[in-house]
């Protein structure tokens, strides 16, 4: 498939219009917030394209990104969203509002699989097979056509993904659980940052 990558630095320009219903996604150069800077935030209006934001790391200064970010009337499909929304909160000082994530409803519709991964997603509902070869990269400087296109991956599939995990979760009656576990969301990120990482309700 050909995707349609802009790539923009420090903010989404003026111009650009998404739309209510995006797919975002996020890199870093690591999973330890504190330590690890926000690098990028790639978006997607579900049209297999893909507006990837390289953030300024001296001031993370993006009015127009932190707008869509925190609009209760957008909504933001995310896959594995704690970690995005962890980094966002921590970097861009904003909580994201109205938020979707397809691996809480992977793991709540397809309990038939024990792989939950962006890739086995992509795979099963789009019949499309991604590389994961640069998920473990450096974003922090400048970004190769290949970081690009794994970068747009995340976000151009994930509109299809909800939808179809969205039937099976009506199908199977598990809908009211799923949005009870976006509800929790917010809260597993705030234990995230304050350094809760145990399952609080463990022995």
């Amino acid at each position: 498939m050909n995707l349609d990558i802009k790539l923009h630095k420090n903010d989404l320009p003026d111009e650009v219009k998404l739309g209510n219903v995006i797919a975002i996604d996020c890199e870093f150069m690591g999973l330890n917030v504190r330590r690890d800077p926000l690098c990028l935030i790639q978006i997607s209006t579900g049209n297999l394209d893909a507006h990837i934001i390289q953030l300024d790391r001296s001031n993370y200064n993006a009015p127009n990104l932190v707008k869509i970010l925190n609009d209760q009337s957008i909504t933001k499909i995310f896959h594995f969203g704690r970690a995005d929304m962890a980094h966002i909160k921590y970097y861009l000082k904003i909580d994201t509002r109205n938020v979707l994530d397809t691996k809480i409803a992977s793991k709540l519709a397809r309990s038939y699989s024990d792989s939950h991964s962006l890739k086995t997603l992509i795979k099963e509902f789009i019949n499309v097979d991604i590389s994961k070869q640069f998920q473990s990269s450096d974003f922090g400087g400048d970004l190769t056509p290949a970081q690009l296109k794994y970068c747009a991956n995340d976000v151009v599939y994930l509109h299809k993904i909800h939808d179809e995990l969205h039937k099976i979760l009506i199908r199977e009656k598990r809908i009211d659980l799923y949005k009870d576990c976006l509800k929790f969301l917010k809260t597993r990120v705030e234990l995230d940052l304050s350094l809760f990482k145990d399952d609080i309700w463990s022995h």
